[in-house]
């Protein structure tokens, strides 16, 4: 099985173009390195400052890659219907109810973007006037990721929107077949 197998979810590929699978792999790839880079800066840090010498720019690090996996993690997650979805509600329905209810989530899940783009561009411009201590980079570093991910929302909620209207929402997943190998329940000679 391939990576991109593993990785690119395949439930709910009613709701999904190809053309954005790649850029699903894509960012999980850039998922997982931002955890593991947070992960090892969080370490660094712990043991730089057990032995008494700490690298005060760890810090800055450690939350650039914290927030950036967040964001990201957001925009891949509402690709995967994993996030800023509300599956119960909506998956005990069927029919006309079902594709209103999901309509009404998508459309309130786009709001959500709309506004992340706008408030999120907002505080990008407004972040190079603040500045992060010890490298005095601008704050704003932080905030680019924030627009960035909710176009990204904005797409993938756009195209789910587009193929539930035009496949319908209401798609079974298949059952996985569970095997329960049978258990030997008779007791041997000597018991």
């Amino acid at each position: 099985m391939a990576l991109a197998d593993k990785l690119v979810l395949q439930r709910q590929h009613h709701l999904k173009w190809r053309v954005f699978d790649r850029l699903e792999l894509g960012l999980m790839i850039i998922c997982g390195i931002l955890c593991f880079g947070f992960s090892l800066s969080v370490t660094a840090d712990i043991v730089t400052r057990t032995i008494g010498h700490p690298w005060l720019w760890l810090q800055e690090v450690t939350s650039t890659l914290f927030i950036y996996a967040i964001f990201i993690g957001a925009a891949v997650a509402t690709r995967r219907n994993d996030h800023l979805y509300l599956t119960a509600i909506s998956e005990s329905l069927h029919g006309a109810p079902r594709t209103f209810v999901e309509i009404v989530i998508r459309f309130v899940v786009l709001g959500v973007a709309f506004c992340l783009i706008w408030f999120g561009y907002v505080n990008y411009l407004r972040g190079f006037g603040s500045f992060r201590l010890p490298s005095g980079t601008p704050i704003a570093s932080l905030y680019a990721v924030i627009p960035l991910s909710a176009i990204l929302i904005a797409l993938f909620t756009a195209e789910q929107l587009v193929n539930g209207i035009r496949n319908g929402f209401d798609h079974p997943e298949p059952q996985e077949e569970l095997i329960i190998p049978p258990v030997e329940t008779t007791l041997g000679r000597g018991a």
